[in-house]
């Protein structure tokens, strides 16, 4: 929470788009939930007095997103438009969802970039420790001894909000003030010349806008002032033609009966209204009619159509049928003839036959 809160004092904006922004289901580990309803801003922070790089956003005062980035993470792509990071410190993994392939793109280059950055800040640490940390010797003979301070015995601040364990609990010494690397300077220093334009662009908008309101509030005190003055020149007009005229009663009469009149005529017109109505249902549902009847006229036409081919297969039909009988009334002739003719020369071999053996038989 105090990292929060001191976002304006110690880190500052280096990059920022707008997402869509997940979390993974802390009980499933499969299933996304959403953390914001609609698209907010991302940013990359960093912070030049611990060199560290942090992921942020808010909805609203809520803190959605708030990951350190470290030289193990990785940014995955995992859909044209959807990148997602593993946060082992904040236990969770979390997603964005962006309006286009481009913004997922820039994004990922920055968390590389960022990433890349984090590590050579932690190698430099570990250098500066490992210097500070080398025992001196007094004299030749004397007892080794190293330099103890309160920040090398309890940590610093920054180490006690953000301890690192690792199995050989090496303390992390403070990071340099200079660590950051002159393409980030770069990309701040664009970064803040992009916001100082967008800002003169829409201070020009608003001085404008504010001008043209101001004619208009002139405008419209002009029109007021002159509806006052006809307001009030007929209103005296008014009283002079109710005190001059003798007639008043007449015309209050007159006026009764006019409205009378007017409603008459106005629920006259009502009723002309509802029967136009009535009307306008009728030739509706007329309309509806007609189109159901040209369809089933259409249906109709397209049923006898088919009927009369229909009727021409069936003559075809029956034509082949015929033409089927015949060849089939020829097959069975010429069978029979056939048949007899086999007949004959069976009969023919059978005498043969006999007198064959009767000749055999004299001899």
């Amino acid at each position: 929470i105090h990292d929060f809160f001191s976002l304006s004092f110690r880190e500052q904006p280096i990059f920022s788009t707008r997402a869509h922004v997940f979390q993974i289901d802390p009980n499933t580990k499969k299933n996304w939930v959403p953390t914001s309803k609609h698209a907010v801003t991302v940013s990359y922070f960093y912070d030049s007095t611990r060199n560290v790089y942090r992921i942020i956003s808010l909805d609203g005062s809520k803190a959605i997103i708030n990951s350190t980035i470290t030289p193990n993470m990785t940014f995955t792509k995992t859909s044209q438009k959807f990148g997602q990071w593993a946060d082992s410190r904040a236990n969770t993994v979390y997603g964005l969802g962006f309006s286009s392939e481009h913004h997922l793109s820039k994004f990922a280059e920055k968390f590389q970039e960022f990433k890349e950055a984090a590590r050579i800040a932690k190698e430099k640490s570990h250098e500066k420790m490992e210097l500070t940390s080398t025992p001196s010797q007094e004299s030749a003979g004397g007892d080794i001894q190293s330099p103890l301070t309160p920040e090398s015995i309890n940590g610093t601040d920054d180490e006690r909000a953000m301890p690192e364990v690792t199995q050989n609990s090496e303390p992390r010494a403070e990071p340099t003030q200079n660590a950051l690397p002159f393409t980030h300077s770069s990309t701040i220093s664009k970064h803040w010349e992009a916001e100082l334009a967008t800002l003169k662009g829409n201070n020009a908008k608003l001085t404008a806008a504010l001008l043209e309101s101001t004619a208009n509030v002139k405008q419209w005190k002009q029109q007021l002032a002159a509806y006052q003055e006809e307001a009030e020149r007929l209103h005296k007009r008014v009283t002079e033609l109710e005190c001059v005229s003798s007639q008043a009663n007449a015309v209050h009469t007159h006026k009764t009966e006019l409205n009378q009149t007017i409603q008459e005529l106005e629920s006259t017109l009502k009723k002309k209204e509802e029967e136009i109505e009535g009307l306008k249902q009728e030739i509706e549902n007329a309309r509806e009619l007609q189109a159901q009847r040209d369809s089933l006229t259409q249906k109709l036409q397209e049923v006898e159509i088919r009927n009369k081919d229909l009727e021409g297969q069936l003559s075809d039909l029956e034509q082949r049928l015929e033409k089927s009988q015949n060849e089939q009334e020829a097959f069975r002739n010429n069978l029979k003839t056939l048949l007899e003719i086999l007949d004959g020369k069976i009969f023919e071999l059978t005498e043969l036959r006999d007198n064959l053996a009767k000749l055999i038989e004299c001899s």
